[in-house]
């Protein structure tokens, strides 16, 4: 699941991800994610979210919901303006910064994500 309110960045995020072999499902921010998860949360192994969102649930409050309701999804949060402070995110999230790239993204995924999480293309690029 991608979610970025900005919607040239939720692009470019869910392209990153296609290329890596993923399906994807996308939100505009984390209130929609939430309920995006509700219906699919069995089917979805990855997060990757925006900080800085409209609504209730900005992307460290998404991060905190999915890893107390469906551990099973691994966490990406990025940020152009801020860094987590210690309680942001779940232990199991991780962080990168914007803007991010198609590189910076995919050795970032290869190298958090657990073997039985990363779709063929992912397991095999350089």
């Amino acid at each position: 699941m991608v979610v970025d309110d900005d919607v040239l960045i939720l692009m470019h995020a869910c392209e990153i991800l296609e290329d890596a072999g993923f399906r994807f499902y996308e939100a505009a921010n984390g209130d929609d994610a939430a309920k995006l998860l509700e219906q699919h949360a069995e089917s979805i192994v990855l997060l990757f979210s925006d900080v800085e969102m409209p609504g209730t649930l900005d992307g460290f409050g998404l991060a905190r919901h999915v890893a107390e309701r469906w551990p099973h999804i691994e966490i990406v949060i990025a940020s152009g303006r801020m860094t987590p402070n210690p309680g942001d995110m779940p232990n199991k999230a991780s962080f990168i910064t914007k803007p991010f790239d198609h590189d910076l993204v995919i050795n970032h995924l290869q190298q958090k994500l657990p073997e039985g999480k990363k779709p063929e293309p992912l397991k095999t690029a350089v």
